[in-house]
């Protein structure tokens, strides 16, 4: 029960696609959810480009609604989401990305997500630059404006609270401590929805761009 084969999902299998059994093994998600996953990936690589892979305005347009936006935010979800640095996004590397965001997935994982996400230049450390400039994208995807000097003073707050050393800069260790004190740094890297997806389809994806 559950369990699909090839045929359930058409004669033309999508990019980057395995079985459901196979994904769901290796990820947080149910067999049942990656066939939802499926669908939802179809639907999303062929809403602009048409080609079977998920380009960046495609993943633009799903998540935040706008596929010509520029956000530093979704540029990185989108970086992180192409494992083969293609600059596009297959079925599987869908799958095995979106699952970090499972309620299910272990704290561990969607922390070192989150790190590299802020971990913008890939240097292994996150400085405030890059802090300040991620913070600024997600006030922008949240349409929130806040002053210069409230934004000075969430950077400087993190920093106090997480550069344990006083480099200036914040690795790993001290990523995974100051999680564990302020728990709600990982708030965004979860999406209750993926654990019932087959029942509670997501309604924001695929919304018209007329709307916006």
């Amino acid at each position: 029960m559950g369990c699909a084969s090839s045929r359930q999902f058409g004669a033309r299998a999508a990019a980057g696609y395995k079985e459901p059994a196979s994904l769901a093994s290796d990820t947080s998600f149910t067999v049942n959810e990656v066939e939802a996953l499926y669908e939802l990936y179809k639907k999303m690589s062929f809403s602009i480009v048409k080609d079977g892979l998920i380009h960046k305005e495609e993943l633009h347009l799903a998540l935040f609604r706008n596929s010509k936006k520029a956000n530093l935010f979704a540029d990185r979800v989108f970086d992180l989401f192409d494992l083969k640095k293609n600059g596009v996004i297959d079925f599987e590397e869908f799958v095995r990305s979106l699952s970090v965001f499972h309620p299910k997935t272990p704290t561990s994982e969607k922390t070192a997500f989150a790190f590299k996400l802020y971990d913008l230049r890939g240097t292994g450390y996150i400085e405030k630059e890059e802090l300040r400039e991620m913070v600024l994208a997600l006030l922008d995807e949240s349409d929130l404006c806040l002053s210069d000097s409230t934004v000075e003073a969430i950077v400087d707050n993190t920093f106090n609270q997480a550069d344990s050393d006083g480099d200036g800069k914040i690795n790993p260790e001290e990523w995974e401590e100051f999680v564990k004190k302020n728990p709600a740094a990982l708030r965004n890297m979860s999406l209750p929805y993926l654990q019932d997806i087959t029942l509670a389809f997501p309604s924001f994806i695929m919304r018209s761009e007329a709307n916006d």
